[in-house]
């Protein structure tokens, strides 16, 4: 029985310290590219350590503050027109009574269903004979195509998570539906439409393919940039970039951590 037991626990130690390296990693070997200035192989560890790239980065003549500038924009952008559509939609799909609801809820996934080359190409040439191929406008629709997917969602969920008898008893004291929207669903639903909002977000900062057949080269974002660094085989450039990209994602799960109430992630896909 002892035996047992201590082959339980090594076998325990062995899976938990393998899980463990496959996680971090590879954001430690990030780590040490974006302090290593020299790194030949077959050295195990960089043979000059130094800040030299990060200045680089940040250099006001550098790429990587325009680029980050531009990713935010445009995930800004995506970020309004995805609730512009997901509060009107979520509100609307979160009653069971709408005709063919689920049909319009998986209509939002269909972006997801295709392989994301062969979608970006055909919008590419349409967004072409439109005068939106290099253009801002152009990748915040791309962008925003592949938000509507968390947004509606996560919106269903969070407008069907709120208690109904709160705004009956809205229209019950003579408050029109707009305001009892506006005073009393709204703020329910608010928790769950930031988490929608920051999925929006973090998605439309790392997209790299739309990006890429409908935007560049006018249209630089940091995951382009990252690319083209790697490409070229700068790994000091693509790693400093890569972290400033893992940065925010981190912070901002920590965020949907707090805001996705449990009582709304079970109306997911409900």
């Amino acid at each position: 029985m002892n035996r047992f037991l201590r082959w339980g626990f090594w076998l325990q130690t062995a899976f938990i310290t393998l899980l463990a390296l496959a996680i971090f990693g590879p954001i430690m070997n990030l780590l040490i590219w974006t302090l290593a200035e020299t790194w030949y192989f077959p050295h195990t560890l960089p043979n000059q350590w130094g800040l030299k790239y990060w200045q680089q980065v940040f250099n006001p003549y550098s790429d990587v503050s325009g680029s980050l500038m531009t990713s935010i924009i445009i995930a800004l952008c995506a970020v309004v027109v995805c609730l512009l559509v997901s509060i009107p939609a979520g509100y609307a799909l979160s009653k069971h009574s709408m005709p063919w609801r689920v049909g319009f809820m998986l209509l939002f996934l269909i972006p997801q269903a295709f392989p994301n080359l062969t979608v970006y190409i055909n919008i590419a040439r349409i967004f072409y004979d439109w005068g939106l191929n290099g253009t801002l406008l152009g990748v915040v629709l791309v962008h925003s195509v592949h938000g509507l997917m968390f947004s509606v969602w996560i919106s269903v969920a969070a407008f069907s998570s709120i208690d109904p008898m709160l705004s009956r008893a809205s229209r019950n004291l003579g408050a029109g539906p707009i305001y009892t929207f506006i005073h009393v669903v709204l703020p329910q639903a608010a928790p769950g439409l930031i988490a929608a909002s920051i999925f929006v977000f973090l998605e439309s900062l790392d997209e790299f393919t739309g990006t890429f057949f409908v935007g560049s080269p006018e249209i630089t974002t940091l995951p382009l940039l990252l690319y083209t660094a790697s490409m070229e085989g700068n790994y000091q450039i693509s790693s400093i970039t890569a972290l400033i990209l893992l940065i925010p994602s981190i912070g901002f799960m920590l965020i949907i951590n707090k805001f996705m109430r449990p009582e709304m992630l079970s109306k997911l896909g409900k």
